[in-house]
């Protein structure tokens, strides 16, 4: 409803009262002097003049104070009526402004606050009988000049804008929030007055940028598995070339300087084969993986990395030789590749990451140690959300140990990290071992199982493991 309409609807509700209690005063009046004329003409006919006159004056004064109670009555009772709704409508905008999801600021012209809710106070930091009567302190010089310009489109046609803007805590730090701004008529002075409704973006505008570095990621991959692709044929033509050579040529001295170039053209071609295979998106298939071999594979793939950054990755994992876990290998690859990148970005200057295992009962622990700034104890519980990150702004994105979560979650297997006590952190990461048998879902239902075909297994390499029900109901394909 418009404030015009409202003050149509008050001066009619204000005529209407008067009307209704003119109406109700004759009402009464006529069936006062209606009762009194028929008890005169049946009890008091043969009065004299004096008597009568007592009479008159007597019904007179008796109508006058039953007229007046009656206008007083009814007039409180309106005024109870408007109380009653007046009070409720104030409890309605007091709950409205408690409960609102946004915070709610309004203010006159000069920017003064005239009302200030829960919400702003929880965003801004200022408590509401510390500001009423005051200059908003959420404005720097910039975002004051920003909303004078709104203030003056408002004032000229606009009903309502809204932006994207900056505003400044207690603390001093400055927050994005969405802001709504409209005005108004005030109530009681009739000056324009304005309502700014103000929505917190900070994890909205963190969650935007960690999606565009998701997305930055995936395309970086792609172009990594493009450039893999173009220089596989390359390296297999200059393999080709020096087997050629290496017949053609009959020098000592060159055999041997074209045997190191080989080798160094086979680790070159080893390295994009690794990576094509690590982009490559395959389905979820459960297998039984030799550890020392997926440990070795990986670590191999990403030595580079780490003597690029001048840092040390090293790896025994002798104890784990035709150990056996049930795993998805393109899972393991995507698990093993979040830690290890991980590590590495907590690494200071000639950094070294460790990665070892040990069989425990019937599960292989495998662990990732690095020495590098470790994680604050306050954070350890928020460690494995997603977007979580201690590191930088502008360096992870917070999914690495979120995705690392999952897959082993997915694999019926633990995934614990702890600081150590000189400096760094050690995940540990629990997978079941594969023993060429039928493996259980954990809750004792041995109908749905992953049964592992036991001609080769656990030595051969084409082990692999067949889901009697669904892969998509056993437990390591969920």
């Amino acid at each position: 409803m418009t404030p015009i309409s409202q003050d149509r609807q008050e001066r009619e509700d204000r005529v209407w009262l008067w009307v209704t209690l003119v109406l109700s005063c004759i009402t009464i009046l006529t069936f006062i002097f209606a009762v009194w004329e028929l008890i005169e003409q049946r009890f008091y006919r043969d009065m004299d003049f004096r008597q009568l006159h007592f009479l008159y004056v007597t019904r007179g004064v008796g109508s006058s104070v039953l007229l007046a109670g009656w206008a007083v009555w009814f007039v409180f009772r309106e005024r109870r009526k408007s109380e009653d709704e007046l009070r409720r409508s104030w409890k309605r905008y007091q709950a409205m402004l408690a409960h609102a999801a946004d915070a709610i600021v309004l203010f006159d012209s000069n920017l003064r606050i005239l009302e200030w809710n829960p919400r702003a106070a929880a965003l801004y930091g200022y408590e509401r009988e510390a500001v009423l009567g005051q200059v908003m302190p959420t404005l720097g010089p910039s975002e004051e000049e920003e909303l004078r310009s709104i203030l003056q489109r408002l004032r000229q046609s606009e009903a309502s804008i809204e932006v994207e803007t900056k505003r400044r805590t207690s603390s001093g730090e400055w927050a994005d929030v969405g802001i709504r701004i409209s005005s108004f008529p005030d109530v009681e002075t009739g000056q324009r007055v304005f309502l700014e409704m103000a929505a917190d973006l900070r994890e909205k505008i963190r969650l935007r940028q960690r999606a565009l570095e998701v997305e930055k990621l995936t395309s970086m991959g792609r172009l990594a598995a493009g450039t893999a692709h173009t220089l596989n044929t390359p390296l297999a033509a200059m393999l080709l070339r020096i087997e050629m050579l290496k017949d053609e040529t009959g020098d000592g001295r060159s055999t041997e300087e074209l045997v190191r170039l080989e080798k160094s053209t086979r680790f070159c071609q080893d390295f994009v084969q690794k990576l094509l295979q690590y982009s490559r998106p395959t389905e979820s298939a459960m297998r039984c993986v030799e550890v020392a071999e997926l440990v070795d594979s990986i670590c191999t793939f990403f030595k580079p990395t780490f003597q690029l950054k001048n840092q040390t990755l090293a790896w025994d994992i002798r104890r784990l030789r035709g150990t056996f876990i049930v795993a998805d290998r393109n899972k393991m690859e995507a698990l093993f590749a979040a830690l290890l990148m991980n590590a590495l970005d907590a690494l200071t200057a000639r950094g070294e990451v460790s990665v070892d295992g040990i069989v425990q009962g019937e599960q292989v622990v495998l662990s990732v140690r690095d020495d590098g700034c470790g994680v604050p104890e306050d954070k350890l519980g928020r460690i494995f959300e997603p977007f979580f990150s201690t590191k930088q702004a502008g360096h992870g994105t917070g999914l690495g140990l979120s995705i690392a979560h999952n897959i082993v979650g997915e694999h019926s297997g633990g995934i614990r990290l702890s600081n150590n006590p000189e400096r760094g952190v050690t995940v540990e990461v629990s997978l079941p071992l594969c023993h060429g048998r039928s493996h259980g879902n954990g809750n004792g239902n041995s109908d749905r199982s992953l049964l592992c075909i036991t001609e080769t297994c656990p030595a051969g390499a084409d082990q692999v493991c067949a889901d009697q029900v669904s892969s998509k109901q056993g437990i390591y394909g969920a």
